[in-house]
Order: C-alpha cells, then structure tokens, then sequence
C-alpha cells in the first residue's frame, strides 16, 4: 500500500484522470473531493462490497 500525507486542499492523481483532495480535517475524518470521469465508478468499500455480494448473488440465482 502507498501512504501519501497531504494536507487540506492538497491533491493526488491517479493515473491521468482521477484526482482526489484532502477538503476538511476533522479530528479522525478526513473528507475527500475526488473528480473522476463518469465511466469509472467511484465507491465507499462497504458499498462497493454490497455490490459485489449483490451481483453474485444475482448471477447465483439465474444460473
């Protein structure tokens, strides 16, 4: 895993297209502003998890 530190109002690319900023600070959150284009989906882990149980289950029932 890469560790960056930035502080708020600074920034990280990804690749050419995804960038993420620090917003706000507080306490033990952070906020992050990240722009992205529109095809590639941006997503919490626990819902992107939901999404994957969902889709196998999903697949589960029509096979």
């Amino acid at each position: 895993m890469l560790v960056l530190s930035r502080q708020r109002d600074e920034s990280i690319i990804i690749g050419d297209k995804v960038v993420v900023t620090i917003v706000d600070i507080r306490g033990d959150k952070v906020r992050l502003g990240i722009v992205a284009p529109s095809e590639i989906p941006v997503h919490r882990q626990e819902v992107y998890e939901a999404i994957q149980r969902e889709n196998r289950n999903s697949r589960q029932l029509n096979a």
